[in-house]
């Protein structure tokens, strides 16, 4: 009777497992989680951090990028491990093709020290009345890059580059080192011709040359 009362109580449960597993994946997949920031122009710092928790379903447009898809959501990015074991999160739609290109590069011999993808925080668009930045960047919907932050600074007052730019991210920028990048170096290369534009040739007031997007912002 022992037996046959455990062997009905494993029977059940393994018959019940995939229905709670299923159920358990469902609500996650219903759920969008993210954690963000406000950018502060005047004290020049993040400020009012916070975890987002809501369906996807209340999700706004703000939070959802019109062009690819990708959301500010945990749940729509995807864990890449490079082969020289670097490590980013990004919007699942683009992994692939960006993890292949990356890779390729590395086989090349190019120089990947590090790659920054998915990091919300609204640090663009205009300012309100407390001195916030109230858009989300490309980073937040995990469709931007910043490959070897260390020697490709961001640089503001910046029409073109010159000695005058102000450095404001990152370090000094080293192009013609392992690792910079400038227009004809293959990481630039290989970004462009799947899609992305490179930070170092944005017009306005910015040189970002660590930086690879869609827009190039």
């Amino acid at each position: 009777m022992g037996i046959r009362q455990l062997s009905l109580a494993s029977y059940l449960i393994l018959c019940l497992l995939p229905v709670f597993t299923w159920a358990n994946t469902a609500a996650q997949e219903n759920t969008c989680t993210y954690h963000t920031y406000k950018w502060n122009v005047q004290s020049k710092s993040a400020v009012e951090r916070r975890l987002v928790e809501k369906p996807y379903s209340a999700l706004t447009p703000q939070e959802r990028d019109a062009s690819s898809g990708c959301s500010v959501c945990l749940e729509d990015q995807l864990q890449i491990t490079l082969r020289n074991g670097v490590k980013f999160k990004m919007c699942a739609v683009l992994a692939e093709r960006t993890e292949t290109t990356l890779n390729r590069l590395l086989v090349r011999g190019e120089i990947i020290d590090s790659v920054t993808g998915y990091r919300v925080g609204l640090t663009r668009g205009d300012v309100d009345s407390n001195g916030n930045r109230t858009e989300y960047s490309n980073h937040s919907f995990g469709i931007a890059l910043d490959i070897n932050a260390d020697m490709n600074g961001l640089y503001g007052n910046c029409i073109p580059f010159n000695e005058g730019c102000e450095l404001r991210k990152g370090g000094r920028w080293q192009p013609n080192y392992f690792g910079g990048l400038h227009k004809d170096k293959p990481t630039v290369r290989a970004f462009k011709s799947i899609g992305y534009k490179w930070g170092g040739e944005i017009k306005g007031r910015q040189k970002d040359f660590m930086h690879f997007s869609p827009s190039g912002y």
